[in-house]
């Protein structure tokens, strides 16, 4: 019986194998038609990640989108401009192909690290597969419908469907806003959020759309117009009495992108045992100085070049003299992780950070290598940071690594200031306005001087008050007689 069932089961396999050999080409050509026809799975979606563009940031504000869901991209243009700790950068493409997915819209907050845009990459997807998604179907009123047998024995529709078809088509088309409503500076959204107004409901007049502020305020007084007309919600410095009402009201305000960067950057600094030490300085040589030199700068500059010199890069150099002594200061704390102890780590290159005050807000953009530059080079480097800061242009590298910071108060009219430690730092100095004082000479006569307070705060974990001194003592030295900057020069 069980020789019965095998020599039956052989026989049949023999048939099977028999008839494939009979004709194998029609099902091999078939196999790979179909193989060749499933073009679209060679596609491969392709989710580009939110790389780190700065120290220590995690998040980041999507201003504008410059693509679009079904959009064509090649590798390196451009995807997005996105705002991070107060730099405004752009985002480009690593692939070729098209764009399937935009993970944010304008105006929230990307996570560094996560996904933001998905792109189909060409791979060996055939070109019309690639045209089909970025151009858009005809509509049926362009395209003369084909003649079959089903149009010829349908029976012929009345008017009235077509005309309902055609009268929405003669209505314009609203206009959409959300993604390319928010083209506007920091300064400008910063104004948006100050008079609680949503960017994205203005349309913006400026180039490309681009939203201005007098759009801004027109908004507003067309919002404001039924109970105040002809009235925009602008600060009251001097008001002439007090309300009628005794009643106290409360609004709520949400954090504009710049001011939740300096919230978390302000909490973690204040971590950090600050001490103060102020100190006096003369400028009445530098003043001179800088007067003589301004008038060899202005005679020598070209166009492009710098016209004249402030007394920021004087001090900027000073400090950095004053590092070459006391290395310490241009030092930061970390934790081993082996251990887990506190640890100095020494950096060779001295990268001064410059506080400026923007339409954005408050940043510190970085000179990097002071210790190797001129005085004219550091202040053609500060020209160049200012502007940027101005129109919001600096980039993640003039934000970073920086090893010491010097805040220039004065610009403003504080004489005395408490600056606050940035993090990965130990010291910061604070300069005051300088001003005209009577004083007494060697001979005890009364003269005329020009002097400015410095204020310096340090990590007292690691800097004692002693080396404090001393390092402000060499740059109250250097910047009261700037001739011995001669001797330092590289």
């Amino acid at each position: 019986m069980f020789l019965h069932r095998s020599s039956r089961a052989i026989r049949h396999q023999w048939r099977l194998c028999r008839s494939l050999n009979r004709n194998p080409e029609p099902q091999v050509r078939a196999t790979l038609i179909r193989g060749f026809h499933a073009s679209r799975n060679l596609q491969v979606v392709k989710p580009v990640l939110l790389a780190d563009i700065g120290e220590g940031i995690v998040e980041c504000e999507i201003i504008q989108w410059f693509v679009e869901p079904n959009a064509r991209v090649e590798e390196f243009s451009p995807l997005c401009e996105v705002q991070s700790d107060k730099a405004s950068v752009e985002i480009t493409s690593r692939f070729s192909g098209v764009v399937k997915k935009l993970y944010y819209e304008a105006g929230e907050m990307a996570k560094v690290g996560k996904p933001f845009v998905d792109i189909d990459i060409q791979g060996g997807a055939s070109q019309e597969a690639l045209d089909t998604l970025t151009t858009p179907e005809p509509s049926r009123e362009d395209v003369a419908e084909p003649l079959n047998k089903e149009s010829l024995s349908k029976p012929p529709q009345s008017q009235d469907t077509t005309d309902k078809t055609v009268e929405p088509k003669s209505q314009p088309p609203p206009v959409k806003k959300g993604k390319y409503a928010s083209l506007a500076t920091p300064a400008v959204r910063h104004l948006s959020k100050e008079l609680n107004v949503d960017i994205t409901e203005i349309e913006g007049t400026g180039k490309d759309g681009r939203v201005l502020k007098e759009d801004i305020y027109r908004f507003v007084q067309k919002r404001d117009s039924p109970s105040q007309p002809q009235q925009v919600q602008l600060p009251n410095l001097f008001p002439s009495a007090l309300l009628e009402t005794e009643k106290q009201t409360e609004t709520t305000v949400q954090l504009t992108n710049t001011q939740q960067q300096m919230f978390k950057t302000m909490t973690r600094s204040l971590a950090i045992p600050h001490f103060l030490y102020a100190d006096e300085i003369d400028f009445s040589q530098l003043v001179e100085l800088r007067r003589r030199l301004n008038k060899v700068v202005s005679e020598s500059a070209t166009d492009g070049q710098l016209l004249k010199l402030t007394y920021l890069p004087f001090i900027v150099k000073a400090v950095s003299i004053a590092l070459h002594q006391y290395p310490i200061l241009n030092a930061r704390v970390d934790i081993d992780s082996e251990t887990s102890k506190p640890r100095l780590i020494h950096r060779s290159q001295h990268n001064i950070g410059v506080a400026m005050d923007t339409p954005s807000g408050l940043i510190v953009p970085v000179i990097r290598n002071v210790g190797a530059k001129s005085v004219l080079s550091i202040a053609a480097e500060l020209s160049r940071l200012q502007s940027l800061a101005a129109a919001g242009k600096l980039s993640p590298q003039d934000l970073s690594g920086g090893t010491i910071t010097v805040s220039n108060i004065g610009n403003i009219g504080g004489t005395y200031v408490s600056p606050v430690i940035v993090e990965k730092e130990v010291a910061i100095l604070g300069v005051g306005r300088m001003r005209t004082v009577p004083a007494f000479d060697d001979q005890d006569n009364v003269v005329k001087k020009q002097v400015c307070n410095f204020s310096w705060c340090a990590d007292h974990r690691v800097v004692d008050g002693a080396t404090m001194a001393r390092a402000a003592g060499v740059v109250r030295k250097i910047v009261e007689e700037p001739d011995v900057m001669v001797l330092h020069l590289r």
